[in-house]
């Protein structure tokens, strides 16, 4: 038995940073409807990963620090690229159009519903009942927003159902990240909203979609850096500490931040549901950040290449010149059996 050292919270460090992208996430939502007023879906989803693009170059850690990108993961960005660069925000931005910003930013909460269900059918990730707990505060603070007076109209409900499939199309994209997480994300932003870019753009001149104006541009680059480059870069660092289904429930609070900024700008169609549900949506997110879920445990042989530090209890490996901080290189793990405090990141997905 091994009685290594390990971070006594690992998810309330996965939290926070579920929780920063989140924000920046839901900052941009309400903003993408104002700048991308006049514009197409396609256009608009190009320059928000223009920008995302911009975000990953200048991001990118050496590779004696994160571990790159590989051949092999070629069709996982493909599929992650289609899902989360081209059909989610194609789709939130038609719907956007059609749909009140604060209705719009609080349909997004069931993105969360789609990621955890995914994450748990596709990847077994451990749902307890505290998690399913928070899940459900989350989920009811979200249908509490929506539901309160007057956010969709009969004739918001197109644009509803076109903000649902984004969400549908980001809960996928979100699980199979899972397995991207342990790579430099600043390189995972890059290649994906390259990727995305040059679809949607292909996509805007084919269909001949209007120019932008160079402030709609520059402000939609600006708005793809930091709610999709760098929320994504965030949201990976997330998942590779606590697991892609805590992580997407947490994101679940970008909605209600998004619905505040909609507020703020001019949208006052939210009423004491939507403080009801914010309540809801932040009482889950401490439900996260507080989750502390212990027992002894078993480690099979794993090799593997990812971010580490020999502090954590699980790299005991040896260096001739022992490195200072986070570092990357293919290392091995030997069994052993512990007993500390973890969630399902990349060393804890054993069966409960």
């Amino acid at each position: 038995m091994n009685d290594a050292p390990a971070p006594m919270r690992p998810a309330l460090r996965g939290g926070l940073l579920a929780l920063l992208a989140a924000i920046l996430f839901g900052v941009s939502t309400p903003l993408v409807q104002q700048l991308g007023r006049g514009l197409g879906p396609f256009e608009t989803a190009a320059l928000l990963y223009f920008g995302a693009a911009v975000v990953g170059v200048l991001l990118r850690r050496r590779v004696e620090v994160e571990a790159r990108v590989l051949r092999s993961d070629a069709p996982r960005l493909l599929a992650v690229a289609l899902l989360g660069a081209v059909l989610g925000p194609v789709f939130l931005s038609w719907g956007l159009q059609r749909a009140s910003g604060t209705g719009a930013s609080l349909m997004l909460t069931l993105e969360a519903l789609f990621t955890a269900l995914f994450a748990w059918r596709l990847y077994g990730e451990t749902m307890d009942r505290r998690v399913w707990g928070a899940l459900l505060m989350l989920l009811a603070g979200g249908v509490l927003l929506i539901l309160d007076g007057g956010l969709a109209p009969v004739g918001q409900w197109v644009g509803l159902l076109a903000v649902l499939a984004a969400t549908v199309a980001w809960g996928m994209d979100n699980t199979l990240s899972r397995a991207l997480a342990e790579r430099d994300p600043a390189q995972v932003v890059l290649v994906k909203a390259v990727l995305g870019a040059a679809a949607t753009t292909t996509l805007a001149a084919a269909v001949g979609e209007p120019l932008p104006s160079v402030p709609a541009a520059l402000g939609l680059m600006a708005v793809g850096g930091t709610g999709y480059g760098l929320s994504l870069r965030f949201y990976l660092l997330a998942q590779r500490e606590f697991g892609a289904a805590r992580t997407g429930s947490v994101f679940a609070f970008a909605p209600f931040i998004g619905a505040a900024l909609a507020f703020a700008l001019g949208d006052h169609t939210a009423g004491w549901g939507a403080v009801l549900g914010g309540g809801l949506m932040l009482l889950g997110v401490v439900l996260h950040l507080a989750e502390s879920h212990a027992h002894e445990h078993e480690h099979e042989a794993l090799s593997h290449e990812h971010a580490h530090r020999h502090d954590d209890g699980h790299h005991d490996h040896h260096h001739d010149v022992m490195p200072v901080g986070a570092h990357s290189h293919p290392h091995r793990h030997e069994p052993m059996r512990h007993s500390h405090a973890h969630v399902p990141d990349a060393h804890h997905a054993h069966d409960h």
